[in-house]
């Protein structure tokens, strides 16, 4: 994984494999940002006018690659663009910086070492550009064999080191922000490896292994309900979900715990290992990815680690509900009704709705230890994609303040996300004639649906909040700025934020 570090060295006497500068869109072409002046002065003043005579306008995603002037001791600049000048004097925006960092770190995959010289004002803008290459360079290839072909002979690994021009190596505000950003973005990128893990080697019982040995690393308490236990306590969305595979269901729980805590956070994974959609088969076109099913337990499972590492003063428990939707003649069918964890049945009218099943027992198990706010993370329905596209997840809570806190949390580490309501009017469409609730309601509107559906699972008088990430939890595109294509590790940001707000006392 590309190391980080921070330097107050020139850029002209530091030895890289290439200089990153920022260039951003002004009204008439494109402008140099703040922390590439030696760069320019070295071409006297005109490096944003060769820019523009290679093409370069300064706009988001553009990358020019140049000879560096002579004196230089790295070969090659790197101009990034970052998108329009700030107004009125305003520093550059960090989802910017993060941005450009992530296509110059893509830009240069194969280097060993690369000085990003961008604008950086302060230890959190050192912070954003440390995150953004450190994303950026990410590469999963742990299936690919080297010297195997001639492609594997010219394949290139991620950049090596990313070096912060302008951060202060000795000053505890950079030291700190750039230990944050390792922890963040180190798990961030294990979150990704899970999602782009295939399923033949991610189930539910490696994926629980995988949690106990990263508990016992970092000081997690970490708890594996297995099959016998799943039956013993009576979690029956769990094992409805699960039973269709020969690789059985499990719950995992992860306990994070600080001496100084006065608040405790319940975060709830989804985690499919894979999603066939049981006996009611997804059609052809739609299985392909469907490995990424588990990208919910996997932001929870990173965002709980990253809070040990951080050494959070908030009690942070994580909850991977675990299963493979398969079909065989010991799968739940269409019209079986299944008792939940919380003693309610649930009619099951579309196998394929089993995210929320395995949710809500998690949800209820999790509602027990009475936390301050439960939020669940899943890549629960199409609906959801449908009305935000790929880059959005959807927020729905039981509070309208949390929902919001939620939303400016995402938007403050550069996830995106909206807020989506709970209309009553669409729980009526999930009576059963048979049992307490079905797993379907009205097709249209069918995200709110199931967030209705799981809210019916929180406990009495506990805030909660549901994270549909269904759209940005698996990239199949191309790259763009620090995200890959493939799994994208959407929302552990989001709830690494939180965690941090609720131990300053910033949030409820």
């Amino acid at each position: 994984m590309t190391a980080l570090t921070l330097s107050t060295a020139a850029a002209s006497g530091l030895r890289a494999d290439a200089i990153v500068v920022g260039v951003a869109k002004g009204p008439k072409g494109p402008v140099v940002a703040p922390g590439a002046e030696a760069v320019d002065n070295a071409y006297d003043g005109g490096l944003a006018a060769v820019l523009e005579t290679l093409g370069a306008s300064g706009a988001e995603g553009e990358m020019t690659k140049l000879p560096a002037p002579s004196k230089f001791k790295a070969p090659v600049v790197v101009a990034v663009g970052l998108g329009a000048v700030p107004e009125d004097g305003a520093g550059y925006d960090a989802e910017a910086l993060r941005r450009a960092a992530g296509v110059a770190a893509r830009a240069l995959a194969g280097a060993k070492k690369a000085a990003f010289a961008l604008p950086v004002a302060d230890a959190a803008d050192a912070a954003a550009v440390a995150e953004g290459a450190r994303l950026g360079a990410y590469g999963f290839d742990a299936y690919k064999e080297a010297g195997r072909d001639e492609a594997a002979k010219d394949r290139k690994g991620p950049l090596g080191e990313a070096t912060v021009l302008g951060g202060k190596p000795r000053d505890a505000a950079y030291k700190a922000a750039l230990a944050r950003a390792t922890a963040v973005t180190e798990e961030l990128n294990r979150a990704r490896d899970l999602v782009n893990t295939p399923p033949n080697d991610l189930n539910p019982e490696s994926f629980a292994a995988v949690a106990t040995a990263a508990g016992k690393e970092h000081g997690i308490k970490v708890q594996v309900f297995d099959e016998k236990a799943l039956v013993k306590g009576g979690f029956g969305g769990i094992l409805g979900v699960g039973a269709g595979s020969a690789a059985g269901p499990r719950l995992v729980k992860l306990s994070y715990t600080s001496s100084k805590a006065k608040k405790h956070l319940a975060f709830v994974g989804k985690g499919i290992t894979y999603d066939s959609g049981g006996i009611s088969l997804k059609p052809a076109g739609h299985n392909e990815t469907m490995k990424c099913d588990m990208a919910g337990a996997a932001a929870v499972f990173a965002a709980v680690v990253t809070a040990a590492r951080l050494g959070l003063k908030v009690n942070v428990t994580g909850w991977l509900a675990l299963a493979e939707n398969m079909p065989s003649g010991s799968a739940t069918r269409p019209g079986d009704v299944l008792r939940m964890y919380s003693g309610k049945t649930v009619e099951v009218l579309n196998t394929d709705a089993e995210g929320r099943l395995v949710l809500a027992d998690a949800l209820w198990k999790a509602s027990e230890e009475k936390p301050d706010a439960i939020v669940d993370v899943a890549t629960l329905t199409g609906a959801m994609v449908l009305a935000l596209g790929n880059r959005t997840f959807g927020v729905m809570a039981n509070d309208d303040a949390f929902r919001a806190a939620i939303v400016e949390a995402s938007e403050e580490v550069g996830e995106e996300s909206w807020p989506m309501p709970l209309p009553e009017h669409l729980r009526k469409g999930m009576d059963s004639p048979t049992a307490d609730i079905a797993n379907m309601g009205e097709r249209m509107g069918g995200g709110l649906v199931a967030g209705l559906f799981l809210r019916e699972f929180v406990g009495e008088g506990i805030t909660w909040a549901h994270l549909d990430i269904a759209g940005p939890a698996f990239n199949e595109s191309g790259p763009f700025g620090y995200t890959p294509k493939g799994g994208t590790g959407s929302a552990v940001r989001t709830l690494v934020r939180l965690a941090e707000l609720t131990a300053a006392g910033d949030l409820g």
